[in-house]
């Protein structure tokens, strides 16, 4: 007689999916498994064995190994626009095969600011991290949380590709021992509530008395919602969903493709597009490994990071578009803030106010050197960044 299947030995498209990706792995090595993945080839074994062969004859060819961590799987660009395997293959090609490009994606080599510590040790030779994870070892970044100078996508680009930026930030990077590759826009911070608040949504300053707020490591913006009226409440980004499932946080502020991407999107009622601050992510890389290849193999991953870069601005409003439509089937609402709602918010707590002063002074050197940034910022230079 048959055996009837029983609920737990079904088959789901996610778990045929995540058999192929492991056996692909087992077969072909993991990097050919995941190329293969985010191409839809797991199915086709002719397909998998093309990506292998080429996988195996590019490392074999190439003179040197680089090794490039993220915290986020392959194939994530479709809602979260982090470009990893553009990266590579732009890397890659711009260096003639000089360089192979070794993906670890998904937390394989840590988290968070780990990925940074990593890439200073040079235990990875490049990494994508947040700014703010980045803080810690290269403080300067942390002036874009600063609120309201450069929240909009079009201002942080304006700024990061401007020579005012890099004569500061990026020269005390370096002197920390990273070379910034490029920057990815995930487009700006949100105010978003958990469900069940009753105070949702958060439209105004005012509305944030009394919030517990979830914040990273970064002071900046601790103090930018203390400004603001809540109660931040520091949270390590692992531990954020529980945190905000069981009420110990009320609200918290990564851009909907964040929000989205790390599974935020039945746990919150309404996100609030207050645009503060940029919700954004560095690829970092170690600068005496960096110094250590010949010069045209340097110019060639300058250039494929300028491409990658292009190619990020690009993909910004289709992921956000999918984002949002992800979170919207699942009941999130959203909210855009009034002209007068928003100015209230930058009467709180914007970079105008004198309270950060010192941060301004400390960070970018004086203040007319800030200045001379928050002008950056909103002078159009060559690239064009479309706003939510």
């Amino acid at each position: 007689m048959r055996k009837e299947k029983s609920l737990t030995d079904t088959d789901t498209p996610d778990s045929k999916a995540r058999r192929q990706f492991f056996e692909a792995c087992g077969k072909y090595g993991f990097t050919a498994a995941v190329i293969a993945s985010s191409g839809g080839l797991l199915i086709s074994r002719q397909a998998l064995a093309q990506t292998a062969n080429e996988e195996r004859d590019r490392q074999s060819a190439a003179k040197v190994t680089m090794t490039l961590a993220t915290e986020y799987r392959i194939g994530a660009t479709r809602w979260y626009p982090l470009m990893q395997l553009n990266l590579k293959e732009n890397i890659q090609n711009a260096t003639n095969g000089y360089v192979y490009v070794r993906l670890a994606p998904a937390g394989q080599l840590g988290m968070g600011a780990a990925l940074a510590q990593g890439v200073q040790n040079n235990t990875m030779q490049a990494a994508q991290h947040s700014i703010s994870n980045f803080s810690p070892f290269a403080p300067e970044v942390d002036l874009i949380n600063i609120p309201y100078w450069c929240g909009h996508n079009q201002q942080f680009v304006n700024l990061v590709t401007s020579d005012a930026w890099k004569r500061v930030v990026h020269a005390k990077a370096e002197e920390r021992g990273f070379k910034i590759l490029l920057y990815l826009v995930l487009d700006p911070r949100t105010v978003a509530a958990r469900k069940g608040l009753a105070k949702a949504p958060l439209k105004t300053p005012s509305d944030l008395r009394g919030i517990k707020f979830r914040v990273p490591a970064s002071k900046i913006l601790q103090q930018f919602y203390t400004l603001a009226g809540a109660n931040p409440t520091p949270v390590a980004w692992g531990e954020t969903p529980s945190a905000i499932q069981q009420g110990v946080a009320d609200a918290l502020d990564p851009a909907v493709v964040a929000l989205y991407s790390n599974g935020f999107k039945d746990m919150l009622s309404w996100i609030t597009f207050n645009k503060p601050v940029p919700d954004s992510q560095v690829y970092s890389c170690n600068l005496k490994w960096f110094r250590s290849l010949p010069a045209n193999v340097q110019k060639g991953i300058d250039f494929a990071s300028e491409i990658t870069f292009q190619q990020n601005l690009a993909q910004v409003p289709a992921s956000r578009a999918y984002a949002m439509a992800e979170m919207a089937a699942a009941g999130v609402q959203f909210y855009t803030p009034t002209e007068d709602e928003l100015a209230q918010w930058v009467k709180a707590c914007g970079a105008q106010r004198p309270e950060w002063n010192d941060v301004k002074i400390q960070l970018a050197g004086s203040l007319d050197s800030f200045e001379r940034m928050r002008e950056a910022a909103q002078k159009r230079g060559n690239y064009f960044v479309h706003d939510v």
